[in-house]
C-alpha cells in the first residue's frame, strides 16, 4: 500500500489570506509596543526598514518556490545551489524552529489578551490555544485555511478599527512629518536600527506560505503572486498604524504593554479596548494556527527527502496531514510559550529567520551565477546580492540591541 500524500486542494485566495494572517498575525498586536519603545517617533521609518529587507528576500523566495514547490523549502532550494546537505538541513531545521518560537510567542500575546478580558493564569490561556489549535490542524488544510481566513479577516478589520481611531492624528501627518525623521542624532540612528530589528518580527511569514507548495494546486503561478500580494497588503497596514500611533501618542507609554493596540483604541476612542482585545486575539489565534501548519510541513518535507526520521513523514490516510509532525511541533511550541518572554522570543525568531534569509539569498545568487538563464524571472539579478546585504545590515540591529 502506498503512503500517503498531501492532497493539492489550495488556491491563489486562500493562500494570499493564509500568507496575510501569518505576517498581520506574527506581531503587529503584540510587537508594536515593543518597537515603540525602541524606534520612538522612528518607528515608521523601522517598520519601512524592515519591510524594505523582507521585501527583496520575498522576491528571491517567489522565484524559488515557484521553480521548486516542495514543503522542504529552504532546505532544498539550498541543497539545490550548493549540494551540501548539512547546510540544507541545518537551515531547514533553523526555519522550524524559527517558526515553533514565533508560535510561541504569538500563544503568550494570546494570553496577555485573553488575561485583559478574563483575569486567569497566563498558562491556562497558553495551553488551552495550543491544544485547540493542533486539533484544527491535524483536521485538514482545507479547513485549516479556511480558518485562517477568517481569522485574517478579523484581524485586518481590527487593525482598520485602531487605524480609524487615529484619523485625526494621520490627518495631520503632512504638517508633522518631519517629526518621524531622527535627524541627526546617534541615539535616534541607534533606536531606528534596532527598531527596525524588532520590527522585522512583524513581516516574517511569507516565507512560511511556500512550506505549503506541495498543496497549492499551480504553484508556478500562485506561489510568486501570493507572497508579494500578502507581504504589500501587510506594509500598508502597518506603515499607516504606526505613522499614527506616534503621532498620537508618546511611544514610551506604550512599551510596557503586552496588549498595546488595546491601549492604543481606548486613548484615541474613549471607549473600552475589549473589542480591540478581541481582535488581538483573533490575530494570535491565526499566526499560531500558522506557523504550526508551516513548522509541521517543514518537518514532513525534509523527512520525505530521507533528511529526518520518516515516522515525521507520515501521513493520515484519512485527514492526509502529517500528524505525527503537527504533534511533535505543538509540544515543542507549549514548552517554548510557558518558559519565555514575548520579546525574547521575538527577538530570537527575528535572529534565525535573517541568518536563512541570508543563506537563501546567497542560493539564488549562485544559481544564477552557475545558470545564468535559471529561474522564471521573478526575481532581477540584482535582487539577491541586494537582499543578502540588507539582511546582514539588520541582523546587526539585532546584536546592537543586545549591547545597548
Amino acid at each position: 500500500m502506498s503512503q500517503p500524500s498531501l492532497r493539492r486542494s489550495v488556491g491563489p485566495f486562500l493562500l494570499t489570506l493564509y500568507g496575510l494572517g501569518n505576517i498581520v498575525g506574527a506581531g503587529i498586536y503584540v510587537l508594536l509596543g515593543e518597537v515603540a519603545g525602541a524606534a520612538g517617533s522612528t518607528a515608521p521609518l523601522a517598520f519601512l526598514l524592515a519591510m524594505a529587507v523582507a521585501a527583496l528576500s520575498a522576491l528571491t523566495y517567489g522565484e524559488l518556490a515557484a521553480y521548486y514547490p516542495r514543503a522542504s523549502g529552504e532546505a532544498v532550494y539550498l541543497d539545490r545551489a550548493f549540494g551540501l546537505r548539512t547546510l540544507s538541513l541545518g537551515a531547514g531545521l533553523a526555519i522550524a524552529v524559527a517558526g515553533i518560537v514565533s508560535a510561541a510567542a504569538l500563544a503568550r500575546g494570546f494570553a496577555g489578551y485573553f488575561a485583559e478580558l478574563i483575569p486567569v493564569p497566563n498558562w491556562v490561556g497558553i495551553v488551552g490555544i495550543v491544544g485547540i489549535l493542533t486539533g484544527v490542524a491535524v483536521w485538514g488544510i482545507q479547513q485549516s485555511l479556511r480558518a485562517s481566513a477568517v481569522m485574517t479577516v478579523l484581524q485586518v478589520a481590527g487593525l482598520l478599527m485602531v487605524i480609524a481611531g487615529l484619523s485625526d492624528a494621520l490627518g495631520e501627518l503632512p504638517d508633522r512629518a518631519g517629526e518621524l525623521l531622527p535627524g541627526m542624532a546617534v541615539e535616534a540612528w541607534m533606536g531606528l536600527w534596532i527598531g527596525g530589528f524588532l520590527a522585522f518580527y512583524a513581516f516574517i511569514g511569507f516565507e512560511d506560505m511556500v512550506k505549503i507548495a506541495e498543496e497549492v494546486r499551480r504553484p508556478r503561478r500562485d506561489m510568486p503572486l501570493a507572497v508579494l500580494a500578502a507581504l504589500g497588503g501587510a506594509a500598508l497596514l502597518y506603515l499607516v498604524l504606526a505613522a499614527g500611533v506616534v503621532l498620537a501618542l508618546d511611544p514610551a507609554t506604550l512599551a510596557g504593554t503586552e496588549a498595546p493596540l488595546a491601549v492604543i483604541y481606548e486613548a484615541t476612542t474613549g471607549r473600552g479596548g475589549e473589542v480591540i482585545t478581541l481582535f488581538g486575539l483573533v490575530a494570535t489565534l491565526s499566526g499560531v494556527l500558522a506557523q504550526l501548519i508551516m513548522a509541521s510541513r517543514l518537518l514532513y518535507g525534509l523527512a520525505e527527502e530521507g533528511w529526518l526520521p520518516g515516522v515525521l513523514a507520515r501521513v493520515s490516510p484519512r485527514t492526509r496531514t502529517p500528524i505525527p509532525a503537527t504533534l511533535i511541533v505543538a509540544g515543542i511550541i507549549l514548552i517554548l510559550a510557558l518558559a519565555f518572554p514575548v520579546a525574547g522570543l521575538a527577538g530570537m525568531t527575528s535572529a534565525l529567520i535573517l541568518a536563512v534569509f541570508a543563506g537563501v539569498n546567497l542560493g539564488l545568487w549562485g544559481l544564477r551565477r552557475q545558470h545564468p538563464d535559471w529561474g522564471v524571472g521573478i526575481a532581477p539579478r540584482w535582487v539577491p546580492p541586494t537582499a543578502l546585504l540588507a539582511t546582514l545590515f539588520l541582523a546587526g540591529g539585532g546584536l546592537a540591541s543586545l549591547m545597548r
